[in-house]
C-alpha cells in the first residue's frame, strides 16, 4: 500500500504543477474571469484545492483549530498556486517517509459540519488525491471554456509512462 499512496503524493504533485503551469501562463484576467463550474473561475479552483489540501494536513496532524488560507486573505493565482503546490509536497514528503503504522493509524477529526469520524489515514490519503484530480479536471474544463486548446495531459498513466 505505501508504494501506491507514494505513487500516488508524487503524482498530485506532478499534476497540480502541470495543470498550473498552464494556468500561470494566461492572462490574469482570465485567470479570474467568471465560468460556470463548481467555483467561478480558475483562481477560486486553484484556491479550494488548497483549502483542501491544507485542511486535510492540519486534521491529520491533531490541530483543533483549522485554519483554513482563504478565509484569512484573498490570494491572486499565483499565491493559490504557490499555496497549493508547498502543501502537496509537504504530503508528498509526508507520505515518503510515513511508515506503516502512521498510514494505518485511524484519527479523529470533525468535518465542516462538526460531525466526528474516525478513519485510518490510508484512506484519507486516497479520497484528497482523488478529490484534487476531481479539480484538475474541473479546470482543464474551466481553461476550455477560456478558448484555450494546448493543455497539458495529466492522467496518471501518463505520468507513469513518463516515470519509466
Amino acid at each position: 500500500m505505501k508504494e501506491l499512496l507514494v505513487s500516488y503524493a508524487s503524482y498530485n504533485y506532478w499534476a497540480n504543477n502541470e495543470l498550473t503551469k498552464k494556468v500561470l501562463s494566461i492572462s490574469p484576467e482570465k485567470q479570474e474571469a467568471e465560468v460556470k463550474s463548481s467555483f467561478n473561475s480558475l483562481n477560486a479552483t486553484i484556491i479550494h484545492m488548497w483549502d483542501a489540501e491544507g485542511i486535510w494536513w492540519q486534521r491529520m496532524k491533531l490541530q483543533e483549530n483549522v485554519v483554513i488560507p482563504s478565509l484569512t486573505f484573498h490570494p491572486t493565482t499565483l499565491e493559490a498556486v504557490n499555496g497549493l503546490l508547498q502543501q502537496s509536497s509537504d504530503w508528498m514528503d509526508w507520505v515518503k517517509q510515513a511508515s506503516a503504522i502512521q498510514l494505518e493509524h485511524v484519527f479523529s477529526y470533525r468535518n465542516s459540519k462538526k460531525e466526528l469520524f474516525k478513519q485510518p489515514v490510508w484512506e484519507v490519503l486516497v479520497h484528497m488525491f482523488n478529490h484534487g484530480t476531481f479539480h484538475r479536471g474541473q479546470l482543464v474544463t474551466i481553461l476550455r471554456q477560456l478558448g484555450e486548446e494546448k493543455l497539458p495531459m495529466t492522467d496518471y498513466i501518463h505520468y507513469t509512462r513518463m516515470k519509466k
